[in-house]
């Protein structure tokens, strides 16, 4: 992966921990970092999922990959805010 690669997958994570947020109801308590290391996550593993799937590469938008990925960032903010609470 080039550095460029490196660039847009922090970009698209915090696009994406921020979608990640606003799909989970009610307030969460965690930090902008966390929120944008759960999208970075989120954006890798969605990826990976969705090549396995074989709708990572479609014309045009790729929507489901980027279903997979806010899906993945909800349940990673949900995750972490639930430990945190408990703490």
């Amino acid at each position: 992966m080039e550095i460029s690669g490196v660039i847009s997958a922090i970009l698209i994570g915090i696009v994406l921990g921020i979608l990640g947020r606003l799909v989970v109801p009610g307030r969460q308590r965690i930090g902008v970092l966390w929120t944008i290391l759960i999208g970075i996550v989120a954006a890798f593993i969605g990826t990976g999922i969705a090549s396995g799937l074989d709708v990572a590469d479609t014309k045009g938008v790729d929507w489901i990959e980027w279903l997979i990925q806010i899906a993945l960032a909800a349940l990673g903010v949900t995750a972490i805010h639930k430990v945190k609470i408990r703490h």
